[in-house]
């Protein structure tokens, strides 16, 4: 599948790299304002490709999106120690508007993958701006934030990540819900899980995995700047779902007419992908508490939405 991708920073590049090295596209297009930059990064990453798939990666106009499978869109303003993705809002909404245009003119048929940051806002915006249908056009919405939850309940009850079954919903934000009430691990609950492996899992462990998941980008971005591998990871396995009409279940950001009463609003829920994009939205069950938090995530999101 060819993938273009628009906006070739770390988030841009690093996605670029793991699409190729993974063999999910056989053609990557890289479109940023900064040619010399994104020349530099097709050569650098064209040098790896030796070692894993014959692909190709190289730099084009709006023009070379002609055939693509999918698009990335991850262009926009960083998000600088202490800023939310909130305050990132007005900046790239304004970026939107070109990159809908061209998108419509060249590759009308493609996949509209944002990530952009605040991704659910920037999903809406970027629904709005090309009049694309709904399961043609999301977010990479909670992917990481549900990558982070199971990592650290795996690293916490000793077991792989990828045998935890455990999602992150509603916003990829400050208010996103870290969904406890049915999370599990070999058909067990996590809470039974823990306790048969003695490590019970106490309000006092939650909250600290819950204070690192949500953290976690801070954290980060403190450190180094900005965090680029984990979300090349997860749309780099969005793409492959697409590529592979895989029907998988991720937490990816569409649009939903009606979350806890909160009306036309993308956020984040388990959502089969495949080759028509969003193909099915669940509303699993959760417990009373998390449907209020849901609902508080979902009108956080409506209230930005106005004021835009």
């Amino acid at each position: 599948m060819k993938v273009g991708i628009i906006g070739i920073g770390q988030v841009g590049s690093a996605t670029a790299y793991t699409l190729l090295m993974r063999g999910v596209s056989d053609e990557v297009v890289l479109i940023d304002i900064n040619q010399k930059k994104a020349e530099a990064e097709a050569l650098d990453i064209s040098h790896a490709t030796t070692f894993a798939y014959a692909s190709k990666i190289y730099v084009g106009s709006y023009e070379d999106l002609k055939g693509a499978g999918a698009i990335i869109v991850t262009a926009g303003a960083n998000q600088k120690p202490g800023e939310t993705r909130i305050d990132l809002m007005d900046r790239n909404v304004n970026i939107l508007k070109g990159i809908a245009e061209n998108i419509l003119k060249y590759a009308p048929k493609a996949f509209v993958i944002m990530a952009s940051n605040p991704v659910d806002i920037m999903t809406n915006c970027m629904l709005e701006l090309s009049g694309l249908p709904s399961n043609q056009v999301f977010g990479s919405g909670t992917i990481l934030d549900t990558s982070r939850f199971r990592t650290l309940l795996g690293d916490y009850l000793g077991i792989s990540s990828k045998s935890v079954h455990a999602n992150v919903l509603g916003e990829h934000g400050d208010s996103e819900v870290l969904i406890w009430s049915n999370a599990n691990a070999g058909t067990l609950s996590v809470e039974d899980f823990a306790f048969l492996v003695g490590k019970p899992l106490d309000e006092q462990a939650k909250n600290e995995i819950d204070e690192n998941v949500r953290g976690a980008a801070y954290k980060i971005i403190e450190g180094k700047g900005a965090t680029f591998y984990g979300i090349a990871g997860g749309l780099t396995r969005i793409c492959q779902a697409i590529a592979t009409n895989e029907n998988a279940i991720l937490t990816v950001s569409s649009l939903h007419k009606n979350v806890e009463g909160v009306k036309n609003v993308c956020l984040s829920m388990p959502t089969v992908v495949n080759e028509h994009g969003i193909e099915r939205v669940f509303f699993p069950s959760f417990s009373a508490k998390e449907h209020e938090l849901i609902g508080q995530s979902a009108q956080k999101l409506s209230n930005y939405l106005k004021k835009k």
